[in-house]
């Protein structure tokens, strides 16, 4: 057995993945927000793809998850 196991050496420290994982999974739930809205009959209009959830808060909730994906990219390593 050796003594001078190495340990694998990461690109980023545990807190970046932590950080990042939160990230996507915001970026999960912000397409989750957009989809629905649609109709079973192509000759029925539904106005539900124009509601605020879909036009304003999922597209806001997705920028959010990009913008703590490259803060987690960014942050240094302790």
């Amino acid at each position: 057995m050796k003594n001078n196991e190495e340990k694998p050496d990461f690109l980023f420290g545990k807190d970046n993945y932590k950080i990042l994982l939160i990230g996507i999974a915001v970026i999960a739930i912000g397409f989750v927000l957009m989809s629905g809205g649609g109709s079973t009959d192509p000759n029925v209009f539904n106005d539900a793809i124009f509601s605020f959830r879909r036009i304003r808060l999922a597209p806001t909730v997705v920028l959010l998850g990009f913008g703590i994906t490259v803060y987690s990219i960014l942050k240094k390593s302790k």
